[in-house]
């Protein structure tokens, strides 16, 4: 079996994943058994005057300082389990010290699978402007479709106030089903949570479209590399 080096940048969505990770390992492998897995996070406190300059490459210098502990760890691959981080990853830069899997690659995938045509994005401001999803989607069809601006500042704001801080409220779970109900009227047959937080928030069972859990896709994903049914990746930063 293959070492998952999990590079966290948001520590409730990369505690999501290493639990998924791990409890698809004892629902396979047997009770307490998963494969080797190393978490490193650098605190996001570090990049986030970074984030508001825009400033991915010096993100990316960060993150980049994680993969290489990862490696040093005996990793032999990695995934980031926050979706914002990955368009600092996808700068121009030197190859990152692990192989790995690309989250938005890995929700595509799901989406594609599933059939789905044309699929709302909830993220962070900074993902919900970017080109990482709605590239992604049109690689494979599908359209992509975000929120209008002011739910844009909603969705932002209960993310970097609430939710990176395990803050999970009733009032902003109706405010995130609020958002999901306008991208059905717009035609969207699924919605993809590309925030990792999100999906602690908004269930399935409340949600008023089907969902794409960015988190526990890319910890099934990333425990299938490690058992052998998927290969392994070859992305090593820069475009997908």
């Amino acid at each position: 079996m293959k070492h998952l080096g999990i590079l966290a940048h948001s520590t409730e969505g990369a505690a999501l994943c290493f639990r998924a990770f791990c409890q698809a390992g004892f629902a396979e492998l047997g009770p307490h058994q998963h494969p080797d897995v190393t978490l490193d996070c650098i605190a996001m406190g570090r990049s986030m005057a970074a984030w508001h300059a825009g400033d991915y490459v010096s993100i990316r210098s960060t993150l980049s300082m994680s993969a290489q502990r990862l490696a040093d760890a005996g990793a032999d691959f990695f995934v980031c389990p926050d979706n914002t981080a990955h368009m600092a990853l996808e700068q121009p830069g030197a190859a990152l010290a692990l192989p790995g899997l690309h989250i938005a690659e890995v929700v595509a995938n799901q989406a594609a699978a599933d059939g789905r045509e044309r699929v709302g994005v909830l993220g962070t401001s900074y993902l919900m402007d970017g080109p990482i999803y709605p590239r992604a989607f049109a690689d494979r069809g599908i359209a992509a479709e975000v929120p209008d601006v002011p739910d844009r500042d909603v969705i932002n704001t209960i993310i970097f106030d609430e939710l990176v801080n395990g803050v999970f409220s009733e009032s902003s779970r109706q405010e995130y089903v609020r958002i999901i109900k306008h991208l059905a009227a717009r035609g969207c047959d699924a919605v993809a949570l590309v925030c990792t937080e999100i999906p602690l928030l908004v269930t399935p069972d409340v949600a008023p479209l089907p969902t794409l859990d960015s988190t526990r896709l890319l910890a099934s994903a990333a425990f299938d590399v490690a058992l052998g049914h998927r290969p392994m990746p070859s992305w090593r930063g820069g475009p997908a």
